[in-house]
């Protein structure tokens, strides 16, 4: 779909070039632009290295575990329907944290792990059950403790104080947060469950 949607802008930008006579000045800025993201590119692979190596260490450190310590507690209100010492909350929460760290890599396979483990939960297997729209709505609205990515931007594009950000980002991230939780509790009440396919 995202490839439909970039096809579709570089065909806007090349029909409206053409309409205003300025088809050159589109020409040029596509092969500048192009040239920008390369030495972007280049540039982040220090700081990258350099973040994702400091947010490893975290990792092997324990901070990830500590984390998922601090949250057990909250998870239990938020997944009131998951079983008391289910695998999928330690999962859950080992994924979540590791997002929180800037921790993409080691996040993705528990949080499909998660996923896989929530579906056993499910009574009507074709379709998510609120456990799995709630950690789907928190996964994606994450709350982000160290935006190294964008950090890194910043930094490879001159900014005099490329981590100034970080106290926005995560007041921005948390108020996103927030907002999941609340929707993906108020939606459930206008979505309910098939109950006759539960026994399916």
């Amino acid at each position: 779909m995202l490839n439909y949607i970039w096809l579709g802008l570089v065909l806007c930008s090349i029909v409206v070039g053409t309409v205003n006579g300025r088809l050159k000045e589109v020409t040029e800025a596509a092969f500048q632009m192009a040239e920008t993201s390369v030495t972007i590119a280049i540039g982040l692979i220090g700081i990258m290295s350099l973040w994702l190596g400091l947010m490893r260490i975290a990792e092997k450190a324990g901070i990830v575990r500590f984390l998922a310590w601090l949250l057990t507690p909250l998870f239990k209100l938020i997944f009131p329907e998951i079983p008391k010492g289910h695998p999928s909350l330690g999962s859950m929460l080992l994924n979540i944290s590791a997002s929180w760290l800037g921790l993409g890599n080691a996040a993705t396979p528990l949080g499909l792990k998660a996923m896989e483990q929530l579906q056993e939960l499910n009574p009507v297997k074709d379709t998510a059950s609120d456990s799995q729209v709630t950690f789907l709505a928190i996964n994606t609205a994450s709350i982000t403790i160290v935006p190294t990515t964008i950090i890194a931007v910043r930094a490879s594009a001159g900014s005099a104080n490329a981590t100034e950000i970080i106290g926005t980002t995560i007041f921005a991230s948390g108020c996103a947060t927030i907002i999941a939780i609340l929707a993906s509790r108020l939606l459930r009440h206008f979505f309910p469950v098939r109950k006759e396919a539960s026994h399916d």
